[in-house]
């Protein structure tokens, strides 16, 4: 514990814990402060003036970073016919229809997207109470509906992320990992704000994008002055 202390105190030298950084020197703290021995991921938090427990201040979308997350993502798809064969196409991990609903109700859940054609589901909602819980259940206003499923597999195999309010009113997304070049990490973490910011609810009152801040997986955060990130 002393020696967990001590790399984390180490960690925060040269960070101050009240100053808000311009988005680019935060994204050089945080690669420089980055010492854990895997290519550790960069983690954005947004504080949302919103409040939701009000379905009118909901905020919810899908992000498609332009240099992607540096993540595997496994996807699911439920689909029969010719649409089964555009997602196997587009390189979906798993692809079925009654057969992935017997997996997925075994427990076997080796997928971290799931995707449905609309007619799927009346039988893909049979799963909300297991799907649901783990943020995987398909919804049309992520895109993960759809009948462009090639577009959709396309979409989550190459870095587009999902984003959703937690009660707290915070956000928060992997947008990329150390390795990256610090410009491609801004550019993707200017998307994911604008993303956010378009999702803004009719509910929301007063100042919509409170708080800001970046760290990597086992980095100290890194609070970013707002309007570095966001655009006019």
């Amino acid at each position: 514990m002393a020696h967990e202390g001590k790399r984390i105190r180490a960690a925060r030298e040269g960070i101050e814990a009240t100053k808000l950084y311009p988005i680019a020197e935060a994204i050089k703290l945080v690669k420089d402060k980055a010492s854990a021995k895997f290519d550790e991921t960069v983690e954005i938090s947004m504080n949302l003036g919103v409040d939701p427990r009000h379905a009118d201040q909901m905020v919810r979308g899908v992000c498609n970073l332009p240099n992607g997350s540096g993540r595997t993502v496994r996807v699911a798809v439920f689909a029969r016919g010719a649409k089964a064969d555009d997602a196997k196409a587009a390189g979906a991990d798993i692809v079925g229809a009654e057969d992935l609903l017997e997996i997925v109700q075994s427990g076997k859940i080796d997928f971290d997207r799931c995707i449905a054609t609309p007619d799927m589901m009346p039988l893909v909602g049979r799963l909300g109470k297991v799907l649901g819980p783990r943020g995987l259940m398909p919804n049309p206003k992520v895109g993960t509906v759809t009948m462009d499923v090639k577009g959709a597999v396309a979409g989550a195999k190459g870095g587009s992320v999902e984003f959703r309010v937690e009660k707290a009113g915070i956000v928060h997304a992997g947008i990329g990992k150390v390795s990256f070049d610090a410009d491609k990490l801004v550019e993707n973490i200017k998307a994911f704000a604008d993303a956010v910011s378009k999702a803004k609810p009719a509910g929301a009152k007063g100042t919509y994008i409170q708080r800001i801040a970046v760290t990597s997986s086992m980095g100290p955060g890194v609070k970013v002055e707002p309007a570095s990130v966001l655009t006019a």
